[in-house]
Protein backbone atom coordinates (compact mmCIF):
# COMPACT_ATOMS: atom_id res chain seq x y z
CA UNK A 1 0.00 0.00 0.00
CA UNK A 2 1.35 3.39 -0.78
CA UNK A 3 1.19 5.63 2.54
CA UNK A 4 1.18 9.29 1.42
CA UNK A 5 2.90 11.17 4.83
CA UNK A 6 2.95 15.15 5.44
CA UNK A 7 4.60 16.99 7.96
CA UNK A 8 5.73 20.60 8.46
CA UNK A 9 9.12 21.67 9.90
CA UNK A 10 12.13 23.25 9.81
CA UNK A 11 15.61 22.06 10.05
CA UNK A 12 15.00 22.12 14.14
CA UNK A 13 13.02 19.28 13.89
CA UNK A 14 14.87 16.94 11.40
CA UNK A 15 15.29 14.75 14.71
CA UNK A 16 12.09 14.53 15.71
CA UNK A 17 10.19 14.24 12.42
CA UNK A 18 12.83 11.04 11.53
CA UNK A 19 12.02 9.50 14.72
CA UNK A 20 8.38 9.95 14.12
CA UNK A 21 8.52 8.26 10.56
CA UNK A 22 10.76 5.33 11.65
CA UNK A 23 7.86 4.25 14.25
CA UNK A 24 5.94 4.22 11.50
CA UNK A 25 8.24 2.00 9.49
CA UNK A 26 8.70 -0.65 12.18
CA UNK A 27 5.24 -1.01 13.37
CA UNK A 28 3.38 -1.02 10.21
CA UNK A 29 2.97 -3.65 7.73
CA UNK A 30 6.42 -3.97 5.50
CA UNK A 31 4.51 -3.73 2.68
CA UNK A 32 3.75 -0.39 2.88
CA UNK A 33 5.31 2.11 0.39
CA UNK A 34 6.20 5.34 2.04
CA UNK A 35 5.79 8.63 0.90
CA UNK A 36 6.79 11.81 2.86
CA UNK A 37 6.61 15.35 1.86
CA UNK A 38 7.67 18.10 3.87
CA UNK A 39 6.48 21.77 3.71
CA UNK A 40 9.46 24.29 4.32
CA UNK A 41 9.54 27.92 3.87
CA UNK A 42 13.42 26.99 2.46
CA UNK A 43 15.24 24.25 1.75
CA UNK A 44 16.02 22.38 5.06
CA UNK A 45 19.95 22.85 6.11
CA UNK A 46 19.37 19.16 7.20
CA UNK A 47 18.16 17.87 3.40
CA UNK A 48 20.89 15.45 2.95
CA UNK A 49 20.81 13.59 6.14
CA UNK A 50 17.06 13.58 6.03
CA UNK A 51 16.84 12.03 2.04
CA UNK A 52 19.73 9.56 3.82
CA UNK A 53 17.82 8.39 6.48
CA UNK A 54 14.58 7.84 4.20
CA UNK A 55 16.53 6.01 1.71
CA UNK A 56 17.60 3.35 4.07
CA UNK A 57 13.89 2.57 4.12
CA UNK A 58 13.30 3.09 0.73
CA UNK A 59 11.10 5.80 1.70
CA UNK A 60 10.56 8.86 -1.28
CA UNK A 61 11.39 12.18 -0.10
CA UNK A 62 9.08 15.07 -1.64
CA UNK A 63 10.53 18.59 -0.47
CA UNK A 64 7.89 21.26 -1.02
CA UNK A 65 9.26 24.47 -0.60
CA UNK A 66 7.00 27.60 -0.30
CA UNK A 67 8.37 30.42 -2.10
CA UNK A 68 9.21 33.77 0.00
CA UNK A 69 6.24 35.50 -1.58
CA UNK A 70 3.77 33.28 -1.23
CA UNK A 71 0.84 34.18 1.38
CA UNK A 72 1.43 37.86 0.52
CA UNK A 73 -2.12 38.08 0.94
CA UNK A 74 -2.61 36.39 4.14
CA UNK A 75 -2.63 38.07 7.37
CA UNK A 76 0.65 37.65 8.66
CA UNK A 77 2.21 38.53 12.23
CA UNK A 78 4.25 37.49 14.87
CA UNK A 79 1.65 35.83 16.24
CA UNK A 80 0.52 34.67 13.25
CA UNK A 81 3.34 33.56 11.04
CA UNK A 82 3.35 32.05 7.65
CA UNK A 83 3.66 28.48 8.81
CA UNK A 84 0.40 28.67 10.82
CA UNK A 85 -1.78 28.05 6.81
CA UNK A 86 1.10 25.47 5.91
CA UNK A 87 -1.38 22.64 6.94
CA UNK A 88 -4.51 23.77 5.76
CA UNK A 89 -3.46 24.92 2.25
CA UNK A 90 -0.81 22.04 1.72
CA UNK A 91 -3.29 21.00 -0.96
CA UNK A 92 -2.31 23.93 -2.40
CA UNK A 93 1.30 22.61 -3.08
CA UNK A 94 0.90 18.67 -3.51
CA UNK A 95 0.69 17.22 -6.53
CA UNK A 96 -2.85 17.07 -7.70
CA UNK A 97 -2.59 13.07 -8.41
CA UNK A 98 -2.91 12.60 -4.56
CA UNK A 99 -6.36 12.00 -2.99
CA UNK A 100 -5.25 11.24 0.53
CA UNK A 101 -2.38 12.00 2.83
CA UNK A 102 -2.21 11.86 6.42
CA UNK A 103 -0.47 14.98 8.39
CA UNK A 104 1.67 14.46 11.67
CA UNK A 105 2.85 16.52 14.09
CA UNK A 106 6.50 16.26 14.59
CA UNK A 107 6.16 15.57 18.15
CA UNK A 108 3.88 12.43 17.59
CA UNK A 109 5.04 8.64 17.66
CA UNK A 110 3.70 5.39 15.87
CA UNK A 111 3.28 2.15 18.38
CA UNK A 112 0.74 0.32 16.31
CA UNK A 113 -0.06 -0.22 12.56
CA UNK A 114 -1.35 2.34 11.09
CA UNK A 115 -3.30 0.92 7.96
CA UNK A 116 -6.61 0.83 9.38
CA UNK A 117 -6.66 4.18 10.25
CA UNK A 118 -5.15 5.55 6.66
CA UNK A 119 -7.34 3.17 4.98
CA UNK A 120 -10.40 4.81 6.70
CA UNK A 121 -13.40 5.77 3.95
CA UNK A 122 -13.10 9.54 4.39
CA UNK A 123 -14.85 9.93 0.96
CA UNK A 124 -17.68 12.13 2.30
CA UNK A 125 -15.71 14.23 4.49
CA UNK A 126 -12.62 16.78 4.25
CA UNK A 127 -10.61 15.13 7.23
CA UNK A 128 -10.68 12.57 9.71
CA UNK A 129 -9.76 13.73 13.19
CA UNK A 130 -9.79 13.80 16.85
CA UNK A 131 -10.91 15.56 20.35
CA UNK A 132 -8.85 15.31 22.79
CA UNK A 133 -10.06 13.33 26.45
CA UNK A 134 -11.99 15.51 28.35
CA UNK A 135 -14.22 14.16 30.97
CA UNK A 136 -16.42 17.20 31.11
CA UNK A 137 -16.77 18.22 27.33
CA UNK A 138 -15.23 21.72 29.01
CA UNK A 139 -13.15 21.82 25.57
CA UNK A 140 -15.71 21.36 23.52
CA UNK A 141 -18.39 23.43 25.43
CA UNK A 142 -15.96 26.41 25.76
CA UNK A 143 -14.32 26.40 22.34
CA UNK A 144 -18.17 26.29 21.28
CA UNK A 145 -19.36 29.21 22.82
CA UNK A 146 -15.84 31.05 21.50
CA UNK A 147 -16.11 30.25 17.91
CA UNK A 148 -19.81 30.93 17.81
CA UNK A 149 -20.29 27.14 16.46
CA UNK A 150 -23.19 24.36 16.93
CA UNK A 151 -20.64 21.56 17.02
CA UNK A 152 -19.48 19.60 19.90
CA UNK A 153 -16.34 18.55 19.11
CA UNK A 154 -13.13 20.64 18.87
CA UNK A 155 -10.40 18.78 16.93
CA UNK A 156 -7.19 18.72 17.26
CA UNK A 157 -4.96 19.24 13.88
CA UNK A 158 -2.18 17.37 14.99
CA UNK A 159 -3.23 14.13 13.17
CA UNK A 160 -5.66 15.20 10.26
CA UNK A 161 -6.09 11.93 7.26
CA UNK A 162 -7.41 14.45 4.10
CA UNK A 163 -8.90 13.80 1.32
CA UNK A 164 -7.21 15.94 -1.09
CA UNK A 165 -9.72 15.07 -3.79
CA UNK A 166 -12.42 16.75 -1.65
CA UNK A 167 -10.50 19.35 0.18
CA UNK A 168 -9.17 21.33 -3.30
CA UNK A 169 -12.86 21.94 -4.05
CA UNK A 170 -14.34 23.10 -0.60
CA UNK A 171 -10.71 24.53 1.34
CA UNK A 172 -9.62 28.16 -0.27
CA UNK A 173 -6.57 30.18 1.04
CA UNK A 174 -9.29 33.44 0.84
CA UNK A 175 -11.85 32.06 2.90
CA UNK A 176 -9.14 31.11 5.53
CA UNK A 177 -7.64 34.44 5.29
CA UNK A 178 -10.73 36.55 5.52
CA UNK A 179 -11.62 34.45 8.67
CA UNK A 180 -8.43 35.24 10.24
CA UNK A 181 -8.26 38.37 9.43
CA UNK A 182 -12.10 38.85 11.26
CA UNK A 183 -11.07 37.05 14.16
CA UNK A 184 -7.70 37.62 14.56
CA UNK A 185 -8.39 39.29 18.05
CA UNK A 186 -10.13 35.64 19.65
CA UNK A 187 -7.89 33.41 18.02
CA UNK A 188 -5.93 31.11 20.58
CA UNK A 189 -4.37 27.90 17.96
CA UNK A 190 -5.21 30.30 14.97
CA UNK A 191 -4.67 27.05 12.40
CA UNK A 192 -6.91 24.90 14.53
CA UNK A 193 -9.53 26.97 15.27
CA UNK A 194 -9.69 27.71 11.46
CA UNK A 195 -10.43 23.96 10.94
CA UNK A 196 -12.57 23.49 13.84
CA UNK A 197 -14.98 26.96 12.56
CA UNK A 198 -15.04 26.53 8.86
CA UNK A 199 -14.44 22.80 8.36
CA UNK A 200 -15.32 21.45 11.63
CA UNK A 201 -19.03 19.92 10.02
CA UNK A 202 -16.76 18.09 7.51
CA UNK A 203 -14.54 16.19 9.91
CA UNK A 204 -15.16 12.47 10.44
CA UNK A 205 -13.96 11.84 14.16
CA UNK A 206 -11.84 9.03 15.26
CA UNK A 207 -11.05 7.71 18.63
CA UNK A 208 -8.26 9.79 19.91
CA UNK A 209 -7.43 6.78 22.86
CA UNK A 210 -6.47 5.09 19.74
CA UNK A 211 -5.33 7.71 16.97
CA UNK A 212 -4.26 10.87 19.03
CA UNK A 213 -3.50 9.92 22.14
CA UNK A 214 -2.37 12.89 24.90
CA UNK A 215 0.16 11.61 26.57
CA UNK A 216 -0.78 15.08 29.08
CA UNK A 217 -4.29 13.32 29.86
CA UNK A 218 -3.29 9.96 30.72
CA UNK A 219 -5.56 9.70 33.87
CA UNK A 220 -8.32 11.11 32.04
CA UNK A 221 -8.15 8.48 29.69
CA UNK A 222 -8.25 5.97 32.51
CA UNK A 223 -11.08 7.72 33.70
CA UNK A 224 -13.16 8.18 31.38
CA UNK A 225 -12.80 4.86 30.49
CA UNK A 226 -13.71 2.95 33.58
CA UNK A 227 -9.92 1.77 33.91
CA UNK A 228 -9.27 -0.08 30.92
CA UNK A 229 -7.28 2.26 28.91
CA UNK A 230 -4.42 1.61 31.29
CA UNK A 231 -1.04 1.16 29.86
CA UNK A 232 -0.76 -1.89 28.91
CA UNK A 233 -4.07 -1.34 26.87
CA UNK A 234 -2.29 1.79 25.29
CA UNK A 235 0.73 -0.80 24.72
CA UNK A 236 -1.41 -3.19 22.60
CA UNK A 237 -3.56 -0.62 20.66
CA UNK A 238 -2.92 2.84 20.46
CA UNK A 239 -1.69 4.29 16.79
CA UNK A 240 -0.55 7.24 17.96
CA UNK A 241 1.29 8.90 21.23
CA UNK A 242 0.78 12.98 20.60
CA UNK A 243 3.35 14.68 22.89
CA UNK A 244 1.14 17.97 23.20
CA UNK A 245 2.73 20.91 25.55
CA UNK A 246 5.59 22.70 26.40
CA UNK A 247 7.61 19.35 27.64
CA UNK A 248 8.77 17.63 25.34
CA UNK A 249 10.42 14.03 25.26
CA UNK A 250 13.60 14.82 24.03
CA UNK A 251 14.51 17.01 26.79
CA UNK A 252 16.43 15.45 29.05
CA UNK A 253 14.66 16.70 31.89
CA UNK A 254 11.56 15.18 31.31
CA UNK A 255 12.78 11.61 30.94
CA UNK A 256 10.91 10.34 34.38
CA UNK A 257 7.62 9.60 32.69
CA UNK A 258 6.64 6.85 31.18
CA UNK A 259 5.76 7.53 27.50
CA UNK A 260 8.71 9.86 27.84
CA UNK A 261 10.90 6.70 28.40
CA UNK A 262 9.18 4.93 25.07
CA UNK A 263 9.95 8.30 22.92
CA UNK A 264 13.50 8.28 23.78
CA UNK A 265 14.00 4.72 23.07
CA UNK A 266 12.58 5.24 19.31
CA UNK A 267 14.84 8.12 18.74
CA UNK A 268 17.75 6.54 19.81
CA UNK A 269 17.24 4.16 17.71
CA UNK A 270 15.93 6.37 14.81
CA UNK A 271 19.24 8.25 14.98
CA UNK A 272 22.04 5.38 15.54
CA UNK A 273 24.61 6.40 13.12
CA UNK A 274 22.70 10.06 11.83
Amino acid sequence: MDVNLLFSIDEHFTDQLMTTVYSIYVNSSPDNQYHVYVVQEEELQTTARLKAFLNQFNMTYHPIIIDKDDFSKAPVSKRYPKSIYFRLLAHEYLPTNLDKILYLDADILCINDISEFYTTNIDNYLYAASMHADALNLTGTVNKIRLDTDLDNYYNSGVLLMNLAYIREKVHPEDIFNFIEEYKNFLLLPDQDVLNKLYGDQILPVTDAYYNYDVRKDMTYQFVSNGICDTDWVINNTVFLHYCGKNKPWHSKNVTEKYNYMYRHYMHQALKGH
